[in-house]
């Protein structure tokens, strides 16, 4: 199957888990508002999310794939079995661990990463309680990755993309059946958390099985591999997370605002990760392996070529969505999540979120395509230092933005902080000759600038004034926000025809 194919399977499942993640949030927002008991539940939940990005989806993906793809083109298949049980062996001593220590220690937690909680003993209980109760999720999220990183490996891409559907529908059932019959009903968020990281592990595992990779318990191990995995992970572990750990550092300097800061983020955030997840991990998950296979066998011309895929996809798709998200924050805002308890103050707030987000959208997936570029060839060190300097840099951000732009000076610095990482990450790769361009970026660009420039136009007439979004009725919203993303994406592709663009063009890149 060809990488295009590869990427719009996986797209197309994210796409369904995306909608459904906005079916919740809309049942979150219609359900809780944006308050204590939401700000209690989305640092409790953020926490074990950030673990997921050290322990699952980030550095053990990126430390994983490329050795499993390595053995799996050059050794036998039961010295990949053997690694497979190995690595699955010493992750799940690790994640047991953790999750005791995370439970145990949860006031603790609490305390470093939300300090301003501590003012309010009920908000700072309550986010204490939630928890311990959605700690355990990094046990199995991160096994999920682990089996998710085999699926891909092996080409069964659809499985780990579609998998996340399965917490979605966790926190929309507990949202509606289960809310009201616990006191806080802001609890049965954390149980569906609990529930759905036990469902997405129970669906992969047929999968493993049927492609003879499930796991065997096995005591003892000759395989230098799985310590090879552990070795890259240790500086992964920091490299793939400056993202997530600066929205931490965001969440306790959020957690020192006026209450519903960190809602208002969390919103945005939400938002911003939809065409973040269609795209940036799309290409992220589809380009590791197929770049870690071109190394494996020596094709530096086609290594090149595949990075230069990715780029000029993410650039294509990706300003349009960061300029939408801006000029449409409000219209956006008001239709998923101006019902019952969020306000109309929420919207504003949110929306001054979104629209600095949207800075960054571009740099945040460049990270998704750039960074494969060295994990394939297991340089970790390389991104490693580019992090530390982001992480740096975003800090100092904070710092100048916060006073004046309160939570939205927040979500500006991670925008310009990705754009930081993604420029060093570009310049690394081109100064070690990994990465040479193909010919014609010059004109590639300006068509996009001109498309752009149609559709921002197109957009700005169509949309109308952000107080008529407020006022008018839910219907009338969504039916109208469904006809202004419509023109405003066949005003772009129209434009992008017209200057000569065909899908041909990106569908005959090579696997």
């Amino acid at each position: 199957m060809s990488l295009f194919k590869n990427l719009a399977a996986v797209s197309s499942m994210t796409f369904i888990s995306r909608i459904l993640g906005f079916l919740r949030d809309v049942l979150i927002a219609r359900t809780f508002g944006a308050g204590m008991a939401t700000d209690a539940f989305f640092v409790a939940f953020r926490i074990p999310n950030l673990l997921r990005r050290l322990f699952a989806e980030g550095a053990f993906s990126i430390a994983f794939v490329p050795i499993l793809a390595e053995y799996k083109n050059n050794k036998t298949a039961e010295e990949t079995r053997s690694l497979i049980d190995h690595v699955t062996q010493l992750l799940a001593i690790a994640l047991f661990v953790v999750t005791l220590v995370g439970i145990v220690a949860a006031p603790l937690i609490i305390y470093a990463s939300a300090p301003g909680f501590s003012a309010n003993p009920e908000k700072f209980a309550l986010t204490a309680e939630l928890l311990q109760i959605t700690f355990p999720y990094i046990f199995f999220i991160s096994l999920v990755s682990l089996a998710g990183g085999i699926l891909n490996t092996y080409g069964k891409f659809f499985v780990p993309a579609l998998t996340p559907a399965l917490l979605n529908l966790s926190f929309i059932a507990c949202a509606l059946w289960l809310a009201p019959l616990l006191d806080p009903p802001i609890l049965a968020l954390a149980w569906a958390v609990f529930i759905g990281g036990v469902l997405q592990l129970a669906f992969q595992v047929p999968f493993l099985i049927r492609i003879k990779r499930f796991p065997r318990l096995r005591f003892r191990s000759e395989d230098q591999g799985a310590w090879r995995v552990l070795k890259q992970m240790g500086p992964a572990v920091f490299g793939v997370s400056v993202g997530q750990i600066s929205m931490l550092i965001n969440t306790i300097f959020a957690s020192l605002l006026v209450s519903g800061s960190v809602s208002w983020l969390y919103y945005a955030d939400r938002l911003m990760e939809f065409p973040a997840g269609l795209l940036g991990v799309a290409l992220g998950t589809v380009l590791l392996p197929s770049l870690a296979r071109h190394y494996s066998s020596h094709s530096t011309a086609k290594y090149s070529q595949l990075l230069d895929w990715g780029l000029r996809l993410t650039i294509l798709l990706t300003l349009p969505a960061a300029l939408a998200l801006a000029l449409l924050a409000t219209p956006l805002i008001t239709t998923l999540f101006h019902y019952g308890e969020f306000t109309a103050n929420d919207v504003w707030m949110t929306r001054d979120a979104l629209i600095s987000y949207s800075v960054g959208l571009l740099g945040l997936i460049l990270v998704k395509v750039l960074a494969p570029g060295f994990y394939a060839r297991q340089n970790i060190k390389t991104p490693v230092r580019i992090a530390v300097v982001t992480l740096v840099a975003t800090q100092l951000m904070n710092l100048a933005f916060i006073i004046p732009l309160q939570h939205a000076g927040l979500a500006l610095a991670i925008g310009l902080g990705a754009c930081i990482n993604a420029g060093l990450l570009y310049y690394k790769l081109r100064s070690h000759k990994i990465y040479q361009p193909q010919p014609g970026w010059l004109v590639f660009f300006m068509k996009i600038l001109i498309a752009l420039a149609v559709m921002g136009t197109t957009l700005w007439f169509i949309s109308g004034s952000d107080i008529s979004w407020l006022a008018d009725s839910a219907s009338n919203r969504a039916l109208q926000l469904t006809k202004v993303i419509i023109i405003g994406a066949a005003s772009y592709f129209i434009a992008l025809w017209v200057l000569g663009f065909r899908l041909q063009d990106f569908t005959l890149q090579p696997d």
